[in-house]
């Protein structure tokens, strides 16, 4: 039976995420210190079908695969997907915004960052001050993904001195979050 290129495409998808989720399984074990065997036997399922699992021939449900990640110490958990839009200045600078502002881990959001070959302490406002106004105006979407955490950047946002474009730019962004926040301007 000859399958169509939506099926095929379906199925190449499938197998996609069926890796993917084995991967996390793996991780998730390791992290756990926990061998096939013992994670299996304390999320209850068996050792060959978890190894399945983590080599992506077989998928869970998601109730099966919340149910080993919390036996290995981990949630399931659905985390809003950030994508970056590249702007031009006037000038011809590009400079990029998410569609969201992601929230760091502390250790990201207050550890050190290399920005434009200059090295930050994100721990320090002033220097954070620094690093995130060459995010804003030199960032690729890699970076500000890394090192941008969206809280901190609402605390210093009328700190910022950026050019109008990239203000404009980031206005919005900024203001919707407080907005969720109840924070006032």
């Amino acid at each position: 039976m000859v399958s169509s290129p939506m099926e095929q495409a379906l199925g190449q998808e499938v197998a996609f995420w069926a890796r993917r989720g084995g991967l996390l399984f793996r991780q998730a074990r390791h992290a756990a210190s926990l061998n096939q065997r013992a994670l299996a036997s304390v999320s209850g399922t068996s050792r060959t079908t978890l190894s399945a699992y983590e080599h992506g021939r077989k998928s869970p449900t998601l109730e099966t695969a919340g149910r080993i990640l919390d036996a290995a110490g981990f949630r399931l958990v659905l985390e809003a997907k950030v994508d970056c839009a590249a702007h031009v200045t006037g000038d011809g600078r590009t400079f990029h915004v998410p569609s969201r502002l992601p929230r760091l881990p502390v250790a990201a959001a207050l550890g050190r960052a290399r920005i434009g070959g200059r090295d930050y302490d994100l721990a320090d406002r002033d220097e954070r001050r620094v690093a995130y106004t060459a995010l804003l105006c030199e960032g690729g979407p890699q970076e500000l993904l890394a090192h941008l955490d969206g809280v901190l950047l609402v605390d210093l946002w009328d700190d910022l001195v950026l050019p109008g474009e990239i203000r404009a730019a980031w206005s919005l962004l900024v203001e919707e979050t407080r907005d969720e926040a109840g924070v006032m301007n």
